[in-house]
């Protein structure tokens, strides 16, 4: 599987295979295998993303991240209508020190720094800096201390 067109930090272990293009990963990161990241993502230093794991274009994620096994990002939310055409991209923005539980699905939303996003959940809106976010769809179980 190919790595094509990304720009890749000092530091960076990559476990193929994966298909990785068109995307920045930041120094010391860690890539696991059978990944696929997009291009227009950028991955933030010092970040890890296990196996399995899927990341489209106009995803980023910030520095310290942890992104567990099977985690899938989307970048769509289909409008209401029958036409492919009417589908509009949407980007999403993971804060810094976010934790991502294993299979957890993420909508196009903003995520604040230190949250916990638990396993299984399904992201589908914004949450602030320090949360612990779970469930289908996703809410607060709870508020950190910052």
């Amino acid at each position: 599987m190919p790595i094509k067109d990304c720009q890749i930090g000092e530091n960076v272990k990559i476990i193929e295979p994966v298909n990785l293009y068109g995307c920045k990963i930041g120094n010391n990161c860690f890539i696991g295998p059978f990944v696929e990241i997009q291009k227009n993502v950028f991955i933030g230093d010092n970040s890890r993303v296990q196996s399995h794991c899927f990341i489209c274009d106009g995803v980023t994620i910030g520095k310290h991240c942890f992104i567990s096994h099977g985690t899938m990002f989307t970048n769509d939310i289909f409008v209401d209508s029958p036409n492919f055409e009417d589908w509009i991209k949407r980007e999403t923005i993971i804060g810094n020190d976010v934790r991502i539980g294993s299979n957890a699905t993420i909508l196009p939303v903003e995520i604040g720094d230190k949250s916990i996003i638990g396993a299984g959940a399904v992201v589908t809106k914004d949450f602030p800096a320090n949360c612990v976010i779970a469930g289908n769809p996703g809410k607060i179980l709870k508020k950190l201390e910052e």
